[in-house]
């Protein structure tokens, strides 16, 4: 899975969804300009040590990105779609590379980008008149519908006890 984050402002954001980004396997792609530099500590503190492991990207501009990812598959998450993310079969369950791209925090990603590509478009549903989720909540519900989809195929699905053991339960 591939997140990409265009524009990103809000360098705590950043820091969790790239240490979402670890725990999941995923490549996070940044696209310029951002509203932070990459070594400030907000953004590290927020990936805490999570971000050494990270397989980041980083992009001049969209166009940049599109140019050193030609045959990305893209779902754009927007408040604009008329698609739920739930709703959509994402690639990664077709043994295919799934892009996410997510835009920056203020104002989503550019409406001329989503025009391009209207059947793509996803959102998250809210209710009344919400201006969006946090981003990195959005990036995390998104992703992890994607991997739901492909069975969570090569992560831990069994958690064990520190102190006990699970099949401790069934002996009694």
């Amino acid at each position: 899975m591939h997140i990409v984050l265009h524009e990103p402002e809000i360098p705590e954001n950043t820091g969790n969804i790239g240490r979402t980004c670890v725990a999941t396997g995923s490549v996070l792609h940044l696209i310029e300009p951002l509203g932070f530099h990459l070594t400030q500590k907000n953004i590290r503190r927020a990936g805490m040590d999570y971000w050494e492991r990270l397989e980041v990207h980083r992009y001049s501009s969209y166009e940049d990105f599109l140019e050193q990812n030609p045959d990305a598959n893209i779902w754009y998450a927007t408040t604009k779609a008329q698609h739920v993310y739930s709703d959509v079969t994402y690639e990664v369950s077709q043994g295919q590379d799934c892009y996410i791209m997510f835009g920056k925090e203020s104002a989503g990603i550019p409406e001329e980008i989503l025009m391009q590509h209207p059947d793509r478009c996803v959102r998250i549903p809210m209710v009344g008149e919400e201006r969006s989720l946090n981003l990195s909540n959005s990036v995390a519900i998104m992703l992890y519908e994607a991997l739901r989809q492909s069975g969570f195929d090569h992560m831990n699905v069994n958690g064990e006890l520190h102190r006990h053991k699970w099949s401790d339960l069934r002996k009694g």
